[in-house]
């Protein structure tokens, strides 16, 4: 595995060049967590309809961000992007086509979930937190710091993170663009999720090397890496398939409303397994090569 590294750096690059191209022309596609938009909440008088059945009857309404969540026993809350009077009551008309004594209790206009305050500090969070994950890493690892530096062990986990979130984001432009995914609060609850997941599985890879490194001072860096990861690579890859088993259940019966988010954990988890057999412990060859150079 290692010495097929730069196969592995090649498709990574390639990847990440994608994402940043994809970012960097089409954006992400913001839903109304983002932008702010109409927030309409009905009462039915009988058992409310399914939410795919209120989906389907606004579906010619054209409604981009339609969220629709249950409130209390009869009620629904659809937000979607800001509409002119004459399309509320479309939607009105509509929605009394399936219970005739339909109740509005409320129409407002609504701000962004997320506004620019808790962006700077969601951004300074994950700073912080990357931070963090570098200082334990090294510190967990002060007593192997032969052949390189224990702090290294958590820049490299760190860039696989950045290598894992981008590549993410860049598959998500790119649905955006062509599908008209739209990014909400989910979106972002599943990026600090695969962080978390990531960051985890590169750092039982680590562990397996450290150990191994107190034991093998004669054995080449390269040759323990490659055993290491030989020893690890079963237990990661049936750990994902496991957890990518149950997302894949729920993505295709858990209903339409978690979709997206089942599909961001999905690629992150994918990429966080991928990036942590394939391009963190070759990371480590590397940076110990070039430092003999």
């Amino acid at each position: 595995m290692i010495k097929k590294r730069k196969i592995f750096f090649i498709f990574s690059g390639t990847l990440l060049l994608v994402s940043a191209i994809s970012l960097f022309l089409w954006g992400l596609n913001f839903g109304i967590d983002f932008t702010g938009g109409s927030l309409l909440e009905v009462e039915f008088s009988q058992e409310r309809p399914a939410i795919a059945k209120i989906k389907e009857v606004l579906k010619e309404e054209n409604l981009n961000s339609l969220i629709v969540q249950p409130s209390g026993e009869d009620s629904y809350i659809l937000r979607f992007q800001e509409i002119e009077e004459t399309v509320h009551s479309q939607i009105i008309t509509k929605l009394h086509a399936l219970d005739e004594n339909l109740k509005e209790k409320r129409f407002d206009a609504v701000g962004p979930v997320i506004g620019q305050e808790l962006k700077k500090r969601t951004f300074w969070a994950i700073i912080l937190s990357l931070l963090a994950i570098i200082s334990y890493i090294a510190w967990a690892f002060r007593k192997v710091s032969w052949p390189i530096a224990s702090w290294k062990y958590g820049l490299i986990a760190v860039i696989t993170l950045f290598h894992d979130i981008i590549i993410v984001l860049g598959i998500f432009s790119v649905l955006g663009h062509f599908a008209n995914i739209e990014i909400g609060v989910p979106f972002v609850a599943a990026l600090m999720t695969i962080l978390g997941y990531s960051v985890n599985d590169t750092i039982v890879i680590f562990d397996r090397i450290r150990e191994n490194l107190t034991k093998a001072h004669k054995e080449r860096f390269e040759d323990t890496i490659e055993h290491s990861v030989k020893q690890s690579y079963v237990r990661s890859i049936n750990t994902s398939l496991t957890t990518l088993a149950v997302l894949i259940s729920i993505f295709f019966f858990g209903g339409e409303t978690i979709r997206d988010f089942i599909m961001a954990l999905m690629t992150g988890i994918f990429f966080g397994t991928y990036s942590s057999l394939f391009i963190a412990s070759p990371l480590l060859v590397v940076w110990e090569n070039w430092r003999h150079r």
